[in-house]
């Protein structure tokens, strides 16, 4: 039996092949008196090829049925209702605050730095001007903050006429100060303009027309890749899931189109707020893929529905999808 990692149907929990399909097929070899042993592979068509080349005597994991896959394969009756799905970022349905959008790792050393040049260059500014000007003249224990206050409205309002820099370090200095404002402001500005964006794709995202123009990826040779194929969208194409959702983590992609259980399971465990748009394109069934004119698949099919009507079936949704499946 040959499988490949695709959470929460295959997957390996230590040494142990774990997932709803491999406890699915456990439970279908019990039932056949039979054991099994997993061929874990790395990709989708690794996977497949095995089978159509005999090395396999079964493969299984979140196989869909296509007409294109039945004519190079036998399959088992369907094992689970599936179908392609977006998942975006972001949590719709929550009360946007700014400050949420805003308040991230990146935003906060801009601002660190922001923070460190002007209390930096207040102090530099009262070591050029100290003695020649007013404002300035005062000891270094207690000129801290006044030097902050003073670049400060430099860099944000071009400063105090009246405490103009009378020294020509202090002039040369402010100057720099003035021009380096540019800089940091855009990067606030650009940063605010970002979150507000995201924001605001999310809350706009209701079907795949609305992602025109957004980063779009899925796994290379899926039927997801094939839809969006189909509808003439663009998508980057991954080689893997792990590269796929390492993307989706990273900000690289703006959403993910593929496997709605698998997008579901994901975002159900996924640290960062994540959300799967609940319509449903091209439903699908998964299946176990046998060889051409395969003897196993009349006897796992027996098996299978013995298993749904023993309940057993149903335990197993429940165990690997808890409430997500209902909508499956």
């Amino acid at each position: 039996m040959t499988t490949v990692t695709r959470p929460p149907f295959s997957q390996m929990d230590g040494d142990l092949h774990v997932g709803f399909s491999v406890d699915l097929m456990n439970a279908i070899a019990a039932e056949l008196g039979r054991t099994v042993r997993y061929d874990r592979v790395d990709g989708f068509g690794d996977m497949l090829s095995a089978v159509e080349t005999g090395k396999a005597d079964a493969a299984i994991a979140n196989i869909s049925i296509t007409a294109g896959r039945e004519a190079l394969f036998d399959f088992s009756q369907p094992m689970f209702d599936s179908g392609i799905q977006v998942m975006l970022h972001g949590n719709r349905g929550q009360n946007f605050s700014v400050l949420s959008a805003i308040l991230t790792r990146e935003f906060a050393l801009w601002a660190g730095a922001a923070l460190a040049v002007l209390f930096g260059g207040g102090i530099l500014m009262w070591f050029f001007e100290r003695g020649r000007q007013s404002w300035f003249d005062r000891p270094a224990s207690e000129a801290l903050f006044p030097s902050f206050w003073w670049a400060l409205n430099l860099m944000l309002n071009g400063g105090f006429e009246e405490r103009m820099p009378n020294s020509r370090m202090g002039r040369v200095f402010a100057v720099f100060l003035v021009i380096s404002s540019l800089f940091f402001v855009s990067i606030f500005v650009a940063q605010i303009t970002a979150a507000l964006t995201v924001e605001a794709i999310n809350e706009t995202v209701d079907d795949l027309n609305d992602l025109n123009g957004r980063r779009i990826g899925t796994i290379d040779g899926s039927t997801s890749a094939m839809f969006l194929d189909q509808r003439n969208m663009s998508f980057r194409g991954f080689a893997g899931l792990d590269p796929l959702l390492k993307a989706f983590e990273s900000k690289d992609l703006d959403a993910v189109i593929f496997d709605g259980p698998i997008l579901a399971y994901y975002a159900a465990n996924s640290e960062d707020p994540v959300q799967v748009l609940d319509r449903v394109y091209r439903p699908e069934n998964y299946g176990i893929a046998l060889p051409a004119r395969s003897s196993l698949r009349e006897p796992i099919n027996q098996a299978l529905l013995r298993l749904r009507e023993e309940g057993v079936y149903q335990e197993l949704l429940l165990k690997w999808f808890g409430t997500i499946y209902d909508r499956y």
